[in-house]
């Protein structure tokens, strides 16, 4: 493989991941598309070369049966309809790993191209084999690397279209489904201090820095370094816990000189 940056390896894994193409296809695809996912995929899909597993034909129908009767999209009912068929909760967890297989650009919405197209990246053309896809697809979330992939694919898909922040009431609904997997000890505190202190909407870098502080910083906080690079709403997340108890402040050291 060329010496590639992390941002390039990464999508051409996802890449990889999502439509069992080779390195090689998958290397032109990105190129051809100037390294964007989505226009990759169609360059990919639109190869007369390209087979799957599924069936054209059935997904065709599959998608017939739940898109809206006056728009070629799949919206509330059509995925109401599916999660009936699959047997799982529309806010089930599962559905936003769907969503990503799908590279769903909005949630609760299908355009046909990213219904059809994941189905064909999963090599599924029935709603029987889609739901024995589930498991697997669920475990995904205990890997490292798929759990940050999904994690951030989240806000795009959950935020307001046309919106550079994500809706608070959303952010935490989004947050409690996603740590609930993870059982990040400190996420009903995180919860409550957004709805006291800050009720404003959430942006991308609060969205992305707070995986990493759940990730890096244990819960008591004693790896907590002051001066480290976070967010303000995170330094200030850190004083209300300690202004209410939750975790122990850490002892200042006197200056003897004094």
């Amino acid at each position: 493989m060329h010496k590639m940056g992390r941002g390039h390896r990464d999508k051409l894994q996802q890449f990889i991941s999502i439509t069992g193409a080779s390195e090689k296809t998958a290397l032109q695809a990105l190129k051809a598309s100037d390294w964007h996912l989505e226009g990759a995929f169609d360059v990919f899909y639109s190869q007369p070369h390209v087979r799957s597993h599924a069936d054209i034909r059935r997904l065709e129908e599959l998608y017939n049966r739940y898109k809206d009767p006056y728009s070629d999209m799949i919206y509330v009912d059509g995925i109401t309809l599916l999660c009936n068929d699959l047997q799982v909760e529309p806010q089930d967890i599962v559905m936003l790993v769907v969503s990503w297989y799908m590279q769903a650009a909005t949630m609760c919405e299908f355009s046909k191209q990213e219904f059809v197209g994941g189905l064909q990246a999963l090599g599924v053309d029935s709603i029987e084999k889609l739901r024995e896809k589930l498991p697997s697809m669920r475990s995904e979330l205990k890997d490292e690397q798929k759990f940050r992939e999904i994690y951030n694919f989240a806000f795009g898909w959950a935020k307001e279209k046309g919106q550079k922040s994500m809706a608070l009431d959303t952010a935490i609904g989004m947050w409690q489904l996603l740590f609930a997997e993870k059982q990040w000890p400190l996420i009903e505190y995180w919860c409550e201090f957004l709805q006291a202190r800050h009720n404003k909407a959430i942006s991308k870098d609060t969205w992305s820095q707070l995986l990493e502080f759940a990730r890096m910083v244990e819960s008591g906080l004693s790896d907590y370094d002051e001066e480290g690079a976070w967010p303000y709403l995170i330094d200030e997340f850190v004083e209300y816990l300690y202004e209410n108890g939750v975790v122990k402040r850490p002892q200042l050291l006197v200056d003897e000189s004094q």
